[in-house]
């Protein structure tokens, strides 16, 4: 059994300062430095500096995305109060609002830097990959990201304020958070071991990354208690996942065949 220990990790003149923040950062700044290093040693060396130009652009961009998507997804909330949704420094990020904006920007990016869009990609969502096996433990100290009640030995205390009303008098849950977190390593773990033989078909670890982690992300739903919306009885994130892997299916699919002829 564990526990987080608090949310807050110290105080900056009178301003609280949230471990969920300090995650995020630092599962930021290693996912973007992940993505150039994987640039710069399978594709191109010289293009590999572009990135760290552009790497703060794409890091606000991404937050800005991740923040929206919550807030159109959480809408019925945030109309009622339009203030909170500049409150990020406690949570409501989403890794789905990451991925959508992340790969429209990068697009930009790599036409504005003359860079190839399917190599950048390849390495962004490698990278992307790493983050998010960092990132969720943010969600531990938010004590968010939880699953249904369990006596399992590695069974997540929630706190009673953070608790689903109908789960108000349990007190421990499935840690979903360290279950994506795991997977997302797995996942890092396989794209970088095929990293070299595919990056000579640049746009396909991209695609399996989404594949992947699609897949896990409706496995993890799955135990889920907190999911913030719901259509018809299925979670959004659910619903959003099965659209990305058909997405990514048919592009793998024309990648292949496009790297067949060619």
């Amino acid at each position: 059994m564990f526990q987080s220990p608090t949310d807050v990790a110290f105080s900056l003149f009178g301003f609280p300062v949230y471990f969920y923040g300090i995650v995020l950062a630092i599962a930021i700044l290693i996912g973007v430095y992940g993505a150039y290093l994987l640039y710069k040693i399978f594709y191109n060396r010289a293009d590999a500096s572009k990135i760290i130009d552009f790497s703060p652009y794409i890091i606000i961009i991404g937050i800005i995305g991740a923040r929206l998507y919550y807030c159109i997804v959480n809408f019925s909330y945030y109309v009622e109060h339009p203030l909170e949704i500049f409150y990020i420094r406690q949570g409501g990020l989403s890794i789905h609002g990451v991925i959508i904006v992340g790969i429209i920007a990068l697009y930009c990016f790599s036409k504005k830097y003359k860079m190839s869009f399917l190599k950048l990609i390849d390495a962004f969502l490698c990278g992307t990959a790493l983050g998010q096996s960092i990132g969720r433990w943010g969600n531990f100290f938010n004590s968010e990201a939880f699953g249904s009640p369990t006596n399992l030995p590695w069974k997540l205390y929630i706190p009673i304020t953070h608790r689903p009303t109908e789960y108000i008098n349990f007190e421990y849950f499935h840690p979903t958070f360290l279950y994506e977190s795991i997977l997302d390593f797995l996942i890092f773990i396989i794209l970088l071991l095929s990293f070299k033989k595919l990056s000579k078909h640049p746009g396909m670890l991209a695609c399996i990354y989404l594949i992947m982690y699609s897949f896990a992300r409706i496995v993890v739903e799955h135990f889920r208690v907190d999911s913030v919306l719901n259509i018809h009885g299925i979670p959004v994130a659910q619903l959003v996942s099965l659209i990305i892997i058909a997405f990514a299916s048919i592009s793998l699919v024309v990648l292949s065949k496009k790297n067949e002829n060619s």
